[in-house]
């Protein structure tokens, strides 16, 4: 599936931190070590890069929304997932995300398993 070419993405993280960088290519190699066939697509005005089965909002399983000093991980389905590490926030329908403030938050195991979760449950096509 396609997948943003280096320079596109360092390009698109140029404006943010050195540490807010980390912490968007680490969550980057998780996302695809759990979904490696997802379509990968930048959203410069949220700043958003979203992973899913296809262009669509109902084809989005998961992304990364980038902020100042943090990122949160979406998920598309996330108010249908288990959370028994309490990781999840949010109160939308649907949606939820995991707050991500430093690199070793991404290493708690809770947070693959609820992208693990998240492809299973996508009610979109199988990848």
């Amino acid at each position: 599936m396609p997948v943003l070419d280096q320079q596109t993405l360092a390009d698109y993280l140029s404006g943010f931190s050195r540490e807010v960088q980390e912490l968007v290519l680490k969550a980057r190699a998780l996302v695809f070590s759990v979904i490696p066939e997802s379509i990968e697509q930048l959203d410069p005005s949220i700043p958003m890069i979203a992973y899913g089965t296809d262009r669509t909002y109902k084809g989005l399983i998961c992304s990364i929304t980038i902020f100042k000093t943090y990122i949160n991980i979406m998920l598309a389905q996330g108010a249908n997932l288990p959370d028994p590490d309490g990781l999840l926030r949010g109160t939308g329908k649907k949606a939820r995300h995991i707050r991500i403030e430093k690199p070793d938050d991404l290493d708690v195991a809770g947070v693959r398993t609820i992208l693990v979760k998240a492809r299973q449950f996508h009610p979109g096509e199988t990848l």
